[in-house]
C-alpha cells in the first residue's frame, strides 16, 4: 500500500491541480515566447533602426538571449523560498512578476521616441520575465509530481509541460492574427503592442485558478519532518543547511546530469520555434505569415504529443523515451533545413512538426524525471536549478549562435551540425543517468544534518504499487 503521503489525490483535485499548472505555465511561456516571436519579426527595426537588418536581428536577439541569463538567479531565489515556504505561494510572486513586465513591455517607447534608452528599457523588462521564469518552472512541475501517484507521474506531469506549446500556440497564433488583418506599417506601429497588453488579462485568470489549489502534500509532510529536526538541531546548536547547499552536497552528479539533459531539448527547441522565423523569410523565401502558421500548426501537433510521451515514460522508463527524442532531433537536423529550403509550406510545415514531435520526447518525461532525482526538501532548488542553468549555455544563445553561423556561411549546415552536437551531449548525459520512474518522492529525502548515507540510501527506494 502506498503511504498517506504519496496516495493519488481526489480524481477532481488532482485535475485541478493539473489544470491550475497547466494554465499558469501556459500564460508565463506566452509571455516569454512572444518576445521572442517579436524579436524576430519586428524589434530589430523598433529598437534597433540604425543597424543592418540581419545585425539588427542579432542585436533583437542579443535582448532575447539576456532573459535566459536571469533565469538561473530566479531558479536560486525562488528554489530556495519555495523549498523553505512552499510551491503554491512562489508560482503566485512568478505569475506577476512575469505578467507585469510583458505588460509593461507593450507600453514601452521605441527607438524613434527616447532614443537608446528604449533598448535599455526592453532589456531590464527582459531580464524580470527571465527571473521569473527560472522560478516558475520547477514548482509547477513539482506541484503535480507531489500530488499525483507514481504509476502516472510522467503522464500528469508532463501536463505542465504542454504549457509550453500552448504559450506558443497562443503567442504564435495572436501575432499569425494581427500580421493577418492589420499591414506591415500598422503592425509596427502599434498592432505589435496589443499581445503584451493581452498578457494583463491573461494573469488575472492564471492568479484566480492558482490561489485556488492546495500545497503539495508531500511537501508539508517533509515541511513537519524539517521544522521538527530543527528544534532538535535548535537544542544541539546545530543549523539546518540552506537548500542550496544540500543540493550542491548531495545532488551534484543530478545537476549534471539535468543540465546535460536539457541541452538537446533547450537549443532543437529554440532553433525549431524562434530561428526558423529568421531562417524562413530571409534564406527560403518565405512570408512572415507563411512561417508562423506553420509553426502555430505543429505548436498544436506538439501539445498533443506531449501527454502521449508522457504516458509512454511511465511504461517504459524516463530515460528509453528522452534517448529517443535526443536522437531523433539530432538525425533530423539535416532534413529539417533541406525541407525548409524547398520554401513550400507543406514542408516547411513537415519539417517543423517533425521536429517538435521528437523535441516532445524528451520534454515530456523531463518534469517526472528531474521531480524523482532531488529529495523533498531540496526538490525546488534542485530541480530548478538544474533545469535553468543550463538555459544560460543552450537555449540563450542558440537563436543567437544560429544567427551568427548564418550570416557568417549563408549556409544551414553549421547551423545543423550546432543541434547534432548538442543532442550528442544530452545522450550522453541521460546515457549514464539512472532510471527514476519508480522512486517514492516521499522516501526520496535528505536528513537536516546532512548525513549523506541516509539520503543516498532513500533515493534508492521503489515506490509501492497503490
Amino acid at each position: 500500500m502506498a503511504s498517506a503521503a504519496t496516495a493519488p489525490p481526489p480524481p477532481a483535485n488532482l485535475k485541478r491541480i493539473v489544470a491550475a499548472s497547466l494554465i499558469g505555465t501556459t500564460i508565463e511561456w506566452y509571455d516569454f515566447f512572444l518576445y521572442g516571436s517579436a524579436a524576430a519579426l519586428v524589434f530589430n527595426k523598433l529598437f534597433f533602426p540604425e543597424s543592418d537588418p540581419l545585425v539588427g536581428t542579432l542585436l533583437s536577439f542579443l535582448t532575447y538571449a539576456v532573459g535566459f541569463a536571469a533565469r538561473p538567479l530566479g531558479a536560486l531565489v525562488f528554489g530556495h523560498y519555495g523549498d523553505r515556504l512552499g510551491r503554491k505561494k512562489l508560482l503566485v510572486l512568478s505569475l506577476l512578476l512575469m505578467g507585469g513586465a510583458t505588460f509593461a513591455i507593450g507600453l514601452l517607447p521605441t527607438h524613434a521616441t527616447v532614443g537608446t534608452a528604449a533598448p535599455v528599457l526592453l532589456t531590464t523588462l527582459r531580464l524580470v520575465q527571465g527571473f521569473a521564469l527560472g522560478g516558475e518552472w520547477g514548482g509547477a512541475v513539482l506541484l503535480v509530481s507531489e500530488h499525483g501517484d507514481a504509476r502516472r507521474r510522467g503522464f500528469w506531469a508532463s501536463w505542465p509541460q504542454t504549457g509550453a506549446p500552448a504559450g506558443q500556440l497562443l503567442a504564435t497564433g495572436v501575432l499569425s492574427l494581427l500580421t493577418a488583418v492589420l499591414s506591415d506599417d500598422a503592425f509596427g506601429s502599434w498592432g505589435w503592442r496589443i499581445p503584451f497588453l493581452l498578457s494583463g488579462v491573461l494573469v488575472i485568470v492564471g492568479l484566480w485558478i492558482r490561489l485556488s489549489v492546495d500545497e503539495s502534500p508531500v511537501f508539508q509532510q517533509a515541511l513537519a519532518q524539517a521544522e521538527a529536526r530543527r528544534a532538535a538541531q535548535a537544542a544541539d546548536g546545530a543549523a539546518e543547511k540552506m537548500p542550496l547547499v544540500a543540493v550542491l552536497r548531495h545532488h551534484w552528479r543530478d545537476v549534471l546530469v539535468a543540465m546535460g539533459a536539457r541541452m538537446a531539448e533547450n537549443i532543437s527547441y529554440y532553433v525549431i520555434t524562434a530561428f526558423i522565423l529568421v531562417y524562413a523569410t530571409t534564406s527560403a523565401g518565405v512570408s512572415k505569415q507563411t512561417a508562423l502558421n506553420a509553426v502555430l500548426i505543429a505548436s498544436a501537433v506538439h501539445f498533443a504529443v506531449i501527454p502521449a510521451w508522457g504516458a509512454l515514460s511511465d511504461r517504459i522508463g524516463r530515460r528509453p523515451v528522452y534517448l529517443l527524442g535526443a536522437a531523433g532531433v539530432g538525425l533530423w537536423a539535416f532534413p529539417f533545413f533541406s525541407l525548409i529550403d524547398t520554401g513550400t509550406f507543406g514542408n516547411l510545415l513537415l519539417a517543423v512538426t517533425v521536429g517538435l514531435v521528437l523535441h516532445g520526447a524528451m520534454y515530456a518525461p523531463q518534469a517526472a524525471f528531474f521531480s524523482e532525482m532531488f529529495a523533498t526538501r531540496v526538490r525546488y532548488s534542485g530541480a530548478s536549478i538544474g533545469a535553468q542553468f543550463s538555459s544560460v549555455a543552450a537555449g540563450a544563445p542558440a537563436p543567437l549562435i544560429a544567427t551568427a553561423l548564418l550570416s557568417e556561411y549563408h549556409s544551414p549546415t553549421p547551423i545543423a551540425l550546432y543541434v547534432i552536437a548538442a543532442s550528442l551531449l544530452t545522450l550522453v548525459a541521460v546515457g549514464v543517468a539512472k532510471e527514476t520512474r519508480h522512486r517514492d518522492l516521499a522516501a526520496v529525502e535528505v536528513s537536516g544534518d546532512g548525513a549523506g548515507d541516509g539520503e543516498r540510501a532513500a533515493r534508492t527506494a521503489d515506490a509501492r504499487p497503490v
